[in-house]
């Protein structure tokens, strides 16, 4: 019955969107969960094959349909434009579902770790459906794997205290980040670069830092209320960030910055490329990983800005891979070097951000040009405001330094003020309850950026 329960309102939930979209996922888990008992019943490995390439075609096909046949009609006429050929293609108006690459994502993970027996095949429909349609992740993630969370659904869930307290603390600092931080950094980061033009280097210098903090606190704060969320109703998600600016190098970053993407695509992109290219040694390394990122880059949209994105974040590995500090964790007990490791990837990680953010290459181009000017040296022009630029670097630094001293808990204020007394920590949950409602009123609600992918 809680299944039951969960399943109608996660559907509800979808179909508050779009209830013909609601169709589709109810087919595409219907199609995976066929294709993953038929697997598991096969009596030969040509049997059990045909049923994987099926759930695979299936899945996948829908997502490359949705979400880049027009891309890829575009780069055939733009190619064939280049040998003089024009031919008459139209594109098609295409609506991309909602959340249709998360939940593809983890349709083909469930299918491939039946296939490689590596989890039983789900024998409760509604488990499974709940699996692929789970609101609270179905949207934007986290990409849970079924190995973690179809146990949980197979048991009956009991009411836990300390778990729904950590999980309303947890949405807290969710809405914190998604409301105060991100919403406050949008107004800014639009103004800036969608005129760039207009503004010294040093403003769009400002845009570039501001743009991935509005990233970083609009996306983990979704992920932080989606697990707090899911707390509620008595599940454990793992987290899908692990303070990724503390990082110390780009391999860092990609462990810490949206996990069940990067550990999604490691587990099965680069890993079966890296078999593949093993005779090439580091060659072979570095050619998966550049393969690994691109299609990392092509998850997020069909734009070549992604493609690039993902381009210049797999070659950032390259000194790594070639002086063999790829897969060695950074102990370094200098804070000259931990700090410098933190600032040049956090620098590396922002500028790239540009080519995300830009609409197309050309576009990435001028703002680079315009940003590495003479005005660089500037004062920077802030038509929104200083006192509200100021006020919004105010909470990004509070936003840091909390994370800071709780970066060894699951999120930024899990730990923070808990051994301390009640009327510190009490005040402090007012200050960012009163901080949200403030800015809601204050700042109109941006949609979630992740929502779009």
């Amino acid at each position: 019955m809680q299944n039951a329960l969960l399943l109608l309102g996660s559907y509800l939930f979808y179909a508050w969107f779009s209830w013909k979209f609601l169709a589709l996922i109810i087919i595409s888990s219907a199609f995976s969960y066929c294709c993953g008992l038929s697997i598991s019943k096969a009596e030969n490995e040509k049997r059990k094959s045909f049923f994987l390439y099926l759930a695979i075609f299936q899945s996948l096909g829908l997502l490359l349909f949705f979400k880049y046949f027009n891309f890829f009609i575009t780069a055939v006429a733009d190619l064939l434009a280049t040998i003089n050929l024009n031919p008459n293609i139209h594109t098609l108006k295409i609506i991309l579902p909602l959340g249709i690459s998360f939940y593809t994502f983890r349709l083909i993970s469930y299918i491939l770790d039946v296939y490689n027996e590596k989890i039983d095949a789900a024998n409760d429909w509604v488990a499974f459906f709940n699996y692929v349609a789970f609101f609270p992740c179905l949207l934007a993630g986290p990409i849970d794997r079924a190995d973690n969370f179809i146990p949980q659904l197979e048991k009956k869930r009991q009411f836990s205290y300390a778990q729904t307290v950590d999980g309303f603390r947890q949405i807290l600092w969710g809405l914190f980040k998604k409301i105060v931080i991100a919403d406050s950094c949008a107004p800014i980061t639009n103004q800036l670069f969608d005129h760039y033009q207009d503004y010294p280097g040093s403003s769009l210098l400002i845009g570039a830092f501001l743009y991935i903090i509005q990233i970083y606190a609009d996306f983990s704060g979704y992920s932080d209320m989606a697990i707090g969320i899911a707390k509620l109703l008595g599940f454990n998600i793992p987290k899908n960030f692990n303070y990724p600016f503390f990082a110390q190098n780009i391999a860092e970053f990609w462990k810490r910055w949206h996990i069940s993407l990067t550990s999604w695509m490691t587990e099965y992109v680069y890993t079966p490329l890296s078999f593949i290219f093993r005779s090439s040694g580091k060659k072979g390394v570095m050619l998966s990983i550049i393969i690994n990122f691109v299609l990392v880059g092509l998850w997020h949209g069909s734009n070549w800005t992604f493609i690039i994105f993902g381009l210049l974040h797999g070659l950032y590995f390259i000194p790594l891979i070639l002086n063999g500090t790829l897969t060695k964790r950074n102990k370094t007990t200098s804070n000259l070097k931990m700090w410098f490791g933190i600032f040049s990837t956090f620098a590396i990680v922002m500028l790239t951000a540009v080519i995300f953010r830009c609409e197309s290459i050309s576009m990435a181009f001028e703002y680079y040009t315009h940003m590495f000017s003479k005005s660089l040296i500037s004062k920077p022009l802030i038509t929104t405001g200083y006192v509200v630029l100021m006020i919004t670097l105010l909470y990004i630094t509070l936003m840091f330094v909390t994370e800071w001293f709780g970066k060894n808990e699951n999120y930024g204020i899990a730990g923070t003020f808990i051994k301390k007394s009640r009327a510190l920590r009490w005040s402090f949950y007012m200050f960012l309850v009163i901080s949200i409602y403030y800015f809601s009123f204050v700042d109109k609600t941006q949609l979630f950026m992740y929502l779009q992918f």
